[in-house]
């Protein structure tokens, strides 16, 4: 099942394909555990500047899990925590991945599709893209580890409305509750994306993996040590500061080592 969560790379920029288009790349059991594994790995190299999570077949994202799975493996709830493990496991790999991710969302982006897609720094979709959670449907609830990042993202309020109404909804309203950054013409989303992980892998490594632990750190309502607070001047003992600060002043392109 290796196979159905493809990781290439074109330079700093990794690039992770949920591939199984002929289910218009629903998850299966094995795919979240390989997604989370992928994730991890790629978080582990300093090479790493950006990662690109999108779907196979140009129609879907994903719609979320496999329902014909469920018998199998999601028929009780010993079962279904099980699954939920792995699951999670994924979804916290996509989380605390130090990379910055870019969701690059063509078609249907529904259920755990868009749970993979709110834990993207940036996702940017098609026009016509469709996003939801209409689980109710299924008499399933969504577990606190994938409530969580969506109401992060979008607030209590939208989020209960997506699960409570169990609608499936257009890019533009998808936009207008926060769920994506950008909606482009259909034929442009991959080359929208690209731009941005390239935009990304372009900066300094270090600086976006700092501002994403800040930001992370942030939502701990713990007060900062000083240690923390000290790490923000941090990037002024890096290489990456001097090659940057040289560069503007010679009105050049920098390029960023990682130290």
């Amino acid at each position: 099942m290796l196979e159905h969560i493809l990781c290439e790379r074109d330079g700093p920029v990794a690039t992770v394909t949920l591939n199984r288009p002929e289910k218009l790349n629903a998850m299966t059991k094995f795919m979240w555990q390989r997604l989370g594994e992928v994730m991890r790995e790629l978080s582990a190299e300093d090479d790493v500047r950006c990662v690109v999570v999108r779907g196979a077949g140009g129609k879907a994202f994903s719609p979320g899990n496999d329902i014909s799975e469920f018998e199998t493996y999601r028929s009780n709830a010993r079962q279904a925590k099980d699954y939920g493990g792995l699951l999670h496991t994924a979804l916290g790999g996509l989380k605390d991945c130090r990379h910055p991710t870019v969701a690059l969302i063509e078609g249907i982006c529904v259920g755990g599709g868009l749970e993979i897609a709110a834990l993207c720094d940036i996702r940017i979709c098609g026009e016509s893209s469709r996003f939801g959670v209409p689980i109710k449907r299924l008499g399933l609830v969504m577990a606190y580890p994938e409530i969580g990042p969506l109401a992060d993202l979008i607030g209590a309020a939208a989020t209960l409305e997506i699960l409570l109404e169990g609608r499936v909804f257009g890019a533009a309203e998808a936009k207008d509750k926060g769920l994506v950054n950008r909606v482009v013409a259909d034929d442009k989303v991959e080359e929208t994306a690209y731009e941005s992980a390239r935009l990304i892998a372009a900066g300094a490594p270090l600086v976006a993996r700092w501002h994403k632990k800040f930001l992370r750190r942030l939502k701990d309502p713990a007060p900062l040590t000083e240690a923390e607070r000290n790490e923000g001047y941090a990037c002024f003992d890096t290489e990456d500061f001097q090659i940057g600060y040289r560069s503007f002043l010679d009105k050049k392109e920098p390029e960023f080592k990682g130290k």
